[in-house]
């Protein structure tokens, strides 16, 4: 008897999403940086253990929306909670519980919505009591099915997530090819390569008034007889002063994250990349919802 769990993984921004979706999967599908907003679509990511198929639905974080492109965000988190199995409430077991939090508790409440409490970031406490606190707090504002401290980072607890999860399984054939870890294609895979390499390159240098956009995804044999994929990708940025430092004196910090995404891209798709990036200005994209629509930087 197969079965399916579909779990929308939640929270505030940068609180761990991307690295629990990619630890559960068991491979890396969501970029991860330090920087808040960092993934932007809704992401699948698909496990399938014996009988049962978990669909990981990694949801951008949640914030107040400034820009259209963050209204996109908000409502990706809002309807990836609709339907599923159960949700998943991520939070930094170091802060306090925010409007954020209490926002989402109010949503899951709403829709009568089983979920599971993660408290991330154990790591960072001085002694392992120090987060009962925080289970007293978040306990007085919902009834969690569970509530389990850990450590992504360290892989403190994380063995007993999924044990939890598989409780919310429920009969029916899977969604998906047993052997797939994404539902997402590896044009889009390779565009938030690139995105995740610029954010560690650029540290704090600009803000997320950026994007990536694949404008050639080809396939050739050299002479050789070896695979190799030319990829022509664009870094789209809203003020010229950022182009110029997106691609640095003599073009060093292009080249760096150019070099930092191959390696990468060529470990996803298993051959040899012929990478070129590029980078142009497109002024206020994040306030233009076509352009958004059109190059898949949010969801509809």
């Amino acid at each position: 008897m197969t079965k399916n769990a579909f779990i929308a993984i939640t929270g505030r921004p940068n609180v761990g999403k991307s690295s629990l979706t990619n630890f559960l999967v068991g491979e890396k599908i969501s970029i991860v940086s330090e920087k808040p907003q960092t993934t932007r679509n809704r992401i699948n990511g698909v496990l399938t253990k014996g009988d049962t198929q978990f669909v990981f639905i990694d949801t951008p974080g949640f914030l107040r929306p400034k820009t259209k492109l963050a209204e996109h965000m908000v409502k990706s988190v809002r309807t990836s909670v609709d339907d599923v199995d159960c949700a998943i409430l991520m939070a930094d077991v170091t802060k306090k519980i925010s409007p954020v939090e209490q926002e989402l508790i109010r949503s899951f409440a709403e829709r009568g919505t089983q979920v599971v409490l993660i408290l991330n970031k154990i790591d960072l406490l001085k002694s392992k009591s120090a987060v009962l606190p925080a289970i007293a707090q978040y306990s007085e504002l919902y009834d969690f099915e569970e509530i389990i401290p850990v450590s992504v980072k360290n892989r403190i607890n994380t063995d007993k997530i999924l044990p939890v999860l598989e409780k919310f399984a429920v009969e029916g054939e899977h969604f998906f090819p047993d052997d797939i870890a994404t539902d997402r294609t590896e044009r889009f895979l390779c565009s938030e390569i690139i995105r995740e390499k610029l954010l560690w390159t650029m540290h704090d240098e600009i803000p997320h008034g950026t994007a990536v956009e694949i404008e050639q995804f080809s396939q050739r044999v050299n002479k050789k007889g070896a695979e190799i994929i030319d990829l022509g990708a664009v870094i789209i940025c809203e003020k010229n002063s950022h182009k110029g430092m997106i691609i640095g004196k003599d073009g060093e910090k292009l080249k760096t994250i150019g070099t930092l995404a191959r390696k990468d891209i060529e470990d996803l798709l298993g051959v040899k990349v012929n990478l070129q990036i590029f980078v142009k200005v497109k002024e206020n994209w994040r306030e233009n919802e076509r352009f958004i629509l059109e190059n898949n930087i949010a969801d509809e």
